[in-house]
């Protein structure tokens, strides 16, 4: 299928150069396929939040890019760019903007996007201002560049990401006509929200009224900041089916295109390097393992974990720590060691687990299940259901031992100082029990490193599985427990027989698991992936030029 010829692409997202969460996997790991097709005519926008204290570390800064353009430009005051290169496959440019400068107008230009679609933002607080401000100072630096390179007669695509570019592409419409728009949503705000109070999402969906649900849950000013650039949007677009039946009924518009998550496999070592990035994984894992619980951990240690936002209902890390207690309670065919690796309020790495680990002490700690400080120690939900569960306790001395990681994992965490990825190839598992997962990236990156995974039913990425290949370990690397609002003591009984079974499984029959993994992750690359937005460009750019 042919697709229309492009001459400029703009993407908006706060976690352009920024890792946050999911998105900057989304945008890091697409760059090559969409630079490979569009090449340098693609332009990624994130916000400058860094310092010279606090550099961005994927972001190499140039002086000869769009030097031109960054010597004609007229930004607004407090509207300043540095432009170079987001150090990923592919290496697109990027543009980092700072946005102070929007603050100053913020409630004139709040007013014009009341008049003009209806966005409530009387309701503001916490980061809808900043992403507000920054999606305004991103459409002022979009329209500056039409300008430049005189597109009035081009086919331009200005892509918002997540309600945060909401405003982006609202400004981008009042300011920019020429431009088409795209906005894609990766989770609604309301609907993650009804899952984080603890609502049942799935069994009421078709009664959910989005505007109702926004204002009993105090989400007036970000669902109708989304609702609206959805409307707006010449091609609103998600990342899986059930996403779009999501969208379709909280933000009254279903989506034109569904555009799941690739992965790209440059983030894998290569053949001849594999081993070598497993073995030093696993030996960091179990250096760290044994320094916190003092336990002799050999080569049979069943390495696991999961990882992800910091949602507790919603990335099933309830289930994941119950999961761990039943096998704690029922028992395991070889020493376990299971890491929950996700981002929370933390603080310093352990003093005494450092030194632990310098001095490779095995003498089990105070409090062996956490490797960095929490400063919200008895809050944390993770951390309480840890220890409700037995596994802190002195006198516990079982098969399974748990880990807390709550920091980022960007190779200067002061325990592990290696990267997600550098660590996880060292698994043998994952668990990803999501109970709010509009795609399901964790899984597709475990897989990608030919890790086998448990993911649910209500992922996309498990709705995607499901539909492609049988649903098991050993046809696919992926077993896809299903999942509904009701089921959550079977969802926990049928992860442990899965974990078990793989427990148990020859080493022979491990490594056809691990290749059926990597089959699976190479079916979903942005290479077969990224046609899907090449669709959405397509829309966008003939409802754009029906107006």
């Amino acid at each position: 299928m042919s697709h229309k010829a492009i001459d400029l692409i703009f993407e908006t997202s706060w976690e352009v150069c920024n890792k946050i969460g999911g998105i900057y996997t989304v945008l890091s790991t697409k760059a090559k396929s969409l630079q490979t097709l569009y090449k340098d005519k693609v332009f990624f926008i994130g916000p400058d939040v860094w310092t010279d204290e606090n550099p961005a570390l994927d972001f190499t800064e140039s002086k000869t890019l769009l030097k031109k353009w960054r010597q004609t430009a007229m930004l607004p005051e407090g509207v300043d760019v540095r432009i170079g290169r987001w150090e990923v496959p592919g290496r697109p440019i990027a543009i980092l903007v700072k946005f102070d400068g929007m603050y100053a107008v913020k409630d004139e230009f709040y007013g014009r996007m009341w008049q003009l679609y209806g966005v409530d933002s009387l309701h503001a607080y916490g980061d809808y201002d900043e992403g507000c401000a920054f999606a305004h100072a991103a459409a002022i630096v979009i329209e500056s560049l039409v300008d430049f390179y005189e597109a009035k007669d081009k086919n331009i695509i200005a892509h918002f990401d997540e309600w945060t570019t909401g405003m982006g592409l609202l400004a981008v419409k009042d300011r920019v006509p020429q431009a088409a728009t795209v906005f894609t949503t990766h989770a609604t705000s309301i609907g993650r929200s009804i899952c984080g109070n603890g609502k049942p999402l799935y069994d009421y969906l078709h009664a959910y009224d989005g505007d109702q649900m926004a204002r009993e849950l105090n989400m007036e000013s970000k669902h109708s900041l989304e609702k609206h650039a959805a409307l707006q949007a010449d091609c609103f677009t998600t990342v899986s089916d059930v996403t779009a039946d999501e969208s379709a009924q909280l933000l009254t518009r279903r989506p034109d295109v569904v555009t799941p998550n690739g992965f790209e496999p440059g983030f894998v070592p290569v053949k001849a390097k594999y081993d070598k990035a497993r073995k030093a994984a696993r030996a960091k894992l179990v250096d760290v393992a044994r320094a916190i619980t003092g336990r002799e951990l050999g080569d049979d240690t069943f390495i696991m974990c999961t990882s992800g936002r910091c949602e507790y209902r919603n990335k099933g890390l309830d289930v994941y720590c119950d999961v761990l207690g039943r096998l704690a309670e029922n028992g395991t065919p070889c020493p376990v060691v299971a890491f929950i690796m996700v981002p929370a309020w933390s603080g310093d790495p352990r003093g005494d687990l450092r030194h632990a680990i310098d001095d490779h002490s095995h003498t089990r700690l105070a409090d062996p299940v956490i490797t960095h400080a929490l400063h919200n120690y008895n809050d944390d939900p993770v951390n309480r259901r840890i220890h409700q569960l037995g596994f802190a306790s002195a006198d516990y001395n079982g098969q399974v031992s748990v880990i807390y990681v709550p920091c980022y994992l960007n190779g200067s965490d002061g325990i592990f100082d290696m990267s997600y990825y550098d660590l996880l190839i060292g698994m043998d598992a994952t668990v990803f029990p999501s109970y709010y997962e509009p795609w399901g990236y964790t899984p597709l990156e475990s897989v990608a490193f030919g890790i086998p995974t448990v993911t649910t039913s209500l992922s996309g990425f498990g709705q995607w599985v499901r539909s492609t290949t049988e649903n098991s370990f050993a046809d696919c690397g992926v077993c896809v427990v299903n999942r509904n609002d009701s089921n959550y003591d079977q969802v926990v009984r049928d992860i442990t027989d899965d974990l078990l079974a793989l427990m148990a499984a020859p080493a022979d029959r491990r490594a056809e698991i691990s290749k059926a993994a990597m089959a699976t992750a190479a079916a979903a690359d942005w290479s077969k992936f990224i046609c899907h937005y090449q669709d959405a460009f397509d829309i966008a750019l003939t409802n754009h030029d029906k107006k």
